[in-house]
């Protein structure tokens, strides 16, 4: 393990602190409630989590369970959380938040995105990148000496062309399982990502088509492709995912970096690409890649109604010319 320098760790103290009372911790209320911050902690965990058990809220905010009973009985008496039948242990109950809760939830969360929007808008997007992977690790590192548990360090994120054995049913569940939380796409998605990436996949014998993947070991974290039998000599873009445990480790940027050379150097008019609104940190990336929107349309091929985009990149070559 190694060792870590006084310096480093006084700058990582000092980070921790201003961290801290900037965040609004050192107050006796936060984020805009009426409560304190292991109330808005509770709170926030049980809206990811649908319901806890206040055993496992003790382990979860590694408070005593003391200390843990006074929040929960004040938080049922303010109306905000609620106990339910266990269905898995007749022994214990489980909470939840009430339809109060919710709406709590819902402030708090405005507020927090709110205040961390604000304060990354004054990051480049390198810089955004190396918070979100920084703060994550030392986190999880904390997280790990709280409860004894060695923790190796993770496998560097590798960048992968071409296919492999299971990529097609890999791409498929990433963006199953991610736009189902997200925009509760469901059978009708899944089915239409299945068989275009089929059919992409049996065209690669063709030099202007291509895939590539992040790889985290020999596990499939992220993918993306270009499809270079656009109309008009135009590449189109595809299967840009990235599974939970990718995010925030600059595996999205580097894909689309190679995408985008591999584009380039094909001499393609333009690379174009379907999204649709709401994905901020994917608009982000396509943007800061020299992605414009130009055209919107409302849709329902994803299984649900939104708001298609097509984002376009001008090959900087024709552009010249």
């Amino acid at each position: 393990m190694p060792h870590s320098p006084p310096d480093l760790i006084n700058q990582v103290r000092s980070a921790s602190r201003l961290m801290v009372r900037e965040l609004g911790f050192m107050q006796a209320t936060l984020a805009a409630t009426d409560y304190p911050p292991s109330s808005v902690h509770t709170i926030v965990e049980m809206g990811e989590r649908s319901s806890l058990t206040a055993v496992e809220l003790v382990e979860l905010l590694g408070l005593e369970k003391s200390s843990v009973s006074r929040m929960v009985r004040k938080l049922i008496e303010a109306g905000e959380i609620e106990e339910v039948l266990n269905e898995e242990d007749a022994r214990s109950k489980k909470l939840r938040l009430t339809a109060k809760g919710m709406e709590t939830l819902r402030a708090i969360n405005s507020f927090a995105s709110e205040q961390v929007s604000a304060a990354m808008s004054h990051l480049t997007s390198e810089q955004q990148q190396a918070v979100s992977e920084g703060i994550a690790n030392y986190a999880a590192a904390l997280h790990a000496h709280r409860l004894g548990i060695a923790q190796p360090p993770s496998a560097p994120l590798n960048i992968a062309r071409g296919y492999r054995p299971g990529i097609i049913g890999r791409i498929v569940q990433m963006h199953a399982d991610y736009y189902a939380r997200l925009a509760n796409f469901g059978q009708p998605f899944e089915s239409l990502v299945a068989a275009d990436m089929a059919e992409l996949m049996g065209r690669l014998d063709n030099p202007r088509n291509e895939v590539w993947v992040a790889l985290e070991g020999q596990r499939i974290v992220g993918s993306i492709a270009i499809d270079g039998e656009g109309e008009g000599g135009e590449a189109i873009l595809r299967c840009f995912i990235l599974d939970d445990s990718a995010r925030g480790k600059g595996a999205g940027k580097r894909l689309l970096a190679q995408a985008i050379n591999f584009c380039d150097e094909h001499g393609f008019c333009a690379t174009r690409l379907w999204t649709f609104k709401g994905l901020d940190v994917a608009r982000k990336l396509y943007e800061d890649a020299g992605f414009k929107l130009e055209q919107e349309q409302d849709g329902e091929q994803w299984g649900a109604r939104v708001t298609e985009q097509c984002y376009v990149r001008r090959c900087p070559v024709a552009v010249q010319a």
